[in-house]
């Protein structure tokens, strides 16, 4: 593995975030019966496999997933808390579908809701956490679908909170694995919710109390996330699975899977993306966490360097046993001039296997640096002047 530094000059080039692959040189994936697909290496954030993934569709109880989002991040800011006690509308009450069999008599857990919703998929819970945390139904879909446009799901558009269909409630697959990746980062505990298998609030029907996605029964890695289903949607799922990757580090998938024809075919689908995907790609660790990639020189700054790397391992998924022909170049605007904040994006790191590009790291400082005093400024400005 070979690497090489290379500086762009000039303040008009921009970094390649995200999500790229040499197509041709992919390994095939397997016949999946569904309408639309997505395997994505969550770790090192990248498609796998896809088919229809910008395809419109009904996410049905998918859109649970920026419901939670949007609670989850109320329980962070404090504006709600787990063991406060929600009170149940008529409204809430009356939800068609899945429910937790919660009534305008009670009042609920935040905590004890949030397992409604998501094992038990209860709209009545759904629609309870959203009129605690919008205020009215109304407002909390307006603040669903500014979460969405912040988290860059272009082609999503909200109607409820709870994926009943209605018109112009819809998603992407590409949209939804957005959501559910930022949800399991921005949330690490939370996403413990998702791995629950059996739910039920005291004094309500057992007959509902098992969570629907078959693959937390099977396989011992999947510890979520989330199912789906109306007649229009189909049968619908995201599954994600974290399996060993080296010491201390494992390595985690997520496969959507929309439109399948059943319960099982949903689960089958999903396990079988997920094992064709650890078993066809290797995670390949290019830089630890913390160590510089490259070292840039700093104008202007109380330091005449900084290291550009990233906070996390620079992990990227290739085809099993194709680690010995990656190679890599890191580059960076120039120049660089202080003052610097930490996890400040300068440069990206281009991974190329077998000659071709394979995909792009976003190379950040690695500390902050001020700036220098009055005379080192202006003695660096003459210098910027002369070159």
């Amino acid at each position: 593995m070979r690497w090489a530094i290379k500086a762009f000059v000039g303040w008009g080039w921009a970094v390649v975030l995200g999500m790229q692959g040499a197509w041709a040189q992919m390994p095939q994936p397997p016949e999946i019966q569904a309408k639309a697909y997505l395997l994505i290496d969550v770790t090192a954030n990248q498609v796998l496999a896809q088919s229809n993934a910008d395809m419109a569709v009904e996410p049905a109880s998918l859109t649970k997933l920026m419901t939670a989002y949007l609670v989850f991040d109320a329980l962070k800011h404090k504006k709600i808390s787990l063991d406060q006690k929600l009170p149940v509308s008529v409204r809430a009450w009356k939800m068609p579908g899945s429910r937790m069999f919660i009534d305008p008599k009670m009042e609920v857990p935040a905590e004890d809701l949030i397992k409604g919703m998501i094992v038990q998929s209860g709209n009545d819970a759904t629609v309870a956490l959203a009129e605690a945390v919008g205020g009215s139904v109304e407002r909390f879909v307006e603040l669903m679908n500014q979460q969405a446009k912040a988290l860059g799901m272009n082609n999503t558009q909200y109607a409820n909170p709870e994926g009943l269909t209605a018109p112009g409630h819809q998603t992407t697959a590409r949209d939804l694995s957005v959501l559910a990746s930022r949800l399991m980062l921005d949330f690490p505990k939370e996403k413990d919710f998702y791995a629950i298998k059996k739910y039920r609030y005291p004094g309500t029907p057992a007959a509902n109390d098992t969570n629907r996605n078959l693959l937390l029964f099977k396989d011992p890695t999947v510890d979520g996330l989330k199912t789906g289903h109306t007649e229009a949607a189909g049968f619908c799922l995201i599954a994600t699975a974290h399996r060993p990757l080296f010491a201390n580090k494992e390595r985690r998938l997520l496969a959507v899977v929309l439109g399948a024809r059943s319960e099982l075919a949903r689960a089958q689908e999903a396990q079988k993306l997920l094992n064709w995907g650890y078993t066809a790609f290797d995670g390949v660790r290019l830089f630890e966490a913390g160590k510089p990639v490259v070292s840039a020189k700093v104008w202007k700054g109380k330091q005449d360097e900084v290291g550009l790397g990233s906070v996390q391992d620079i992990i990227v998924a290739v085809p099993h046993d194709a680690a010995s022909r990656i190679k890599t170049e890191a580059s960076y605007r120039t120049p660089v001039v202080a003052p610097l904040t930490q996890s400040q994006v300068l440069g990206e790191l281009k991974v190329s296997l077998d000659g071709q590009p394979w995909t792009t790291v976003p190379l950040a400082t690695l500390g902050a640096v001020d700036q220098a005093g009055w005379f080192g400024r202006m003695w660096d400005s003459l210098r910027l002047w002369i070159r």
